[in-house]
């Protein structure tokens, strides 16, 4: 697999357009700290990471409106890419609706939302907007 991220994204896509509540996906630390992200910003329910076998899995509960049955999730877009990597500086982070979504950023301070990188002045590259 050349992209992690974008299968990890992929997983989620499928799950969320098949209705499922739970998705399992591979862990990283990387994918750990996504999943971290979703959770803390509310596009899912709950998480769980697993120890089993020499990588590991991540349990991700999704999140769905009660009455419309519609998932917290309108969209995953993957920016960067292993072909055609995407970088930003603190000042020309993007904001994705403007405001109401997420630009996921790597940073040299770790993995953080666009509005912490703004608050931190620190620029990286833009993993994905989720939205």
């Amino acid at each position: 697999m050349t992209d992690p991220i974008a299968d990890y994204l992929t997983r989620l896509r499928n799950a969320i357009k098949a209705g499922h509540r739970v998705v399992e996906v591979p862990a990283s630390n990387l994918k750990k700290e996504l999943t971290r992200i979703l959770f803390e910003q509310g596009y899912i329910l709950n998480y769980k990471f697993e120890e089993d076998g020499p990588q590991g899995t991540i349990k991700i509960a999704l999140k769905y409106d009660q009455v419309s049955k519609v998932n917290a999730i309108k969209k995953l877009e993957r920016v960067s890419t292993p072909g055609l990597r995407k970088y930003s500086g603190h000042k020309e982070l993007p904001r994705v609706l403007n405001g109401l979504g997420i630009a996921i950023i790597s940073t040299s301070k770790g993995v953080m939302t666009d509005k912490e990188a703004r608050e931190q002045n620190v620029g990286g590259e833009v993993l994905c907007y989720v939205y």
